[in-house]
C-alpha cells in the first residue's frame, strides 16, 4: 500500500516536472496572458457602449440574432409557400423572439429577376406575408413585427436574370425596440444576458 502510494506521487512530481519543462505551457508565459481572449469584458464594454450612444442596443442584438439563429428562408420558384425547412427555421426564429419581447422586427421579401419588377415586387410581400402569418402562429406577439417589406427583384444575392433559389427568400431582421425609452442598466443587462441571468436565478 505505501509503496502504491510512493509510486502515484512520483508519477505525479514527474508529471508536474514535465509541464514546468515544456516551453509552450503556461508557466513560460506572462501573467494574465491567456486569461483574455476577446469575450472577457464584452459585457461591460456593451453596456458602456449603449448608455454612452455609441452603439444601440438594437444592434447588439441584431448581431446576437444573425450569430444565433438563421434570419433567411428560401420558397420554391413563383411560390411563397412555406416547407418544411421554412418552418424549421421559424420556428428557430419564434422561440429566440418570444425570449426578448422588448425588440421590434421587420421581414423583408425577396425574389429572383425571373418575371416583370412590379410581380415581383407583389410575390415579394407575398412571401414576407407567409413569414409574418407564421410566426405569429408561433406566438410570437404581432406588435413585435413592425412591417412586412417587399424588395422584389432588386437586392439579389446573386446576380444573375435566370430562376435563383438564393434570391428566393425573406430576410428576419431587428429594426428596433417596442418601447422607444432605454432601459436603465439593471434592465439592459436582463435583456442582453437573459439566459445567462436566468441560469443564475
Amino acid at each position: 500500500m505505501a509503496m502504491n502510494r510512493r509510486l502515484f506521487l512520483m508519477g505525479a512530481a514527474g508529471l508536474g516536472l514535465t509541464a514546468c519543462a515544456d516551453p509552450k505551457s503556461s508557466y513560460h508565459r506572462e501573467a494574465g496572458s491567456t486569461i483574455d481572449e476577446g469575450g472577457f469584458g464584452n459585457p461591460t464594454m456593451h453596456n458602456h457602449l449603449v448608455h454612452t450612444g455609441q452603439i444601440s442596443l438594437a444592434e447588439v442584438m441584431s448581431r446576437r440574432f444573425h450569430a444565433e439563429v438563421p434570419s433567411m428562408v428560401n420558397f420554391a420558384f413563383d411560390s411563397a409557400a412555406l416547407d418544411v425547412e421554412a418552418r424549421t427555421i421559424l420556428r428557430m426564429q419564434a422561440h429566440w423572439m418570444k425570449r426578448f419581447p422588448e425588440l421590434r422586427y421587420t421581414i423583408y421579401g425577396h425574389t429572383d429577376k425571373v418575371g416583370s419588377a412590379a410581380y415581383n415586387h407583389r410575390l415579394g410581400q407575398r412571401r414576407a406575408n407567409a413569414v409574418l402569418r407564421h410566426l405569429v402562429s408561433l406566438g410570437v406577439p404581432r406588435r413585435s413585427i413592425e412591417a412586412v417589406v417587399s424588395r422584389g427583384q432588386t437586392q439579389p444575392l446573386i446576380v444573375t436574370e435566370g430562376r435563383e433559389p438564393a434570391n428566393r427568400r425573406t430576410v428576419t431582421e431587428i429594426s428596433g425596440l417596442v418601447r422607444r425609452d432605454m432601459p436603465l442598466d439593471g434592465q439592459y443587462a436582463r435583456i442582453i444576458y437573459r439566459q445567462y441571468v436566468a441560469s443564475a436565478e
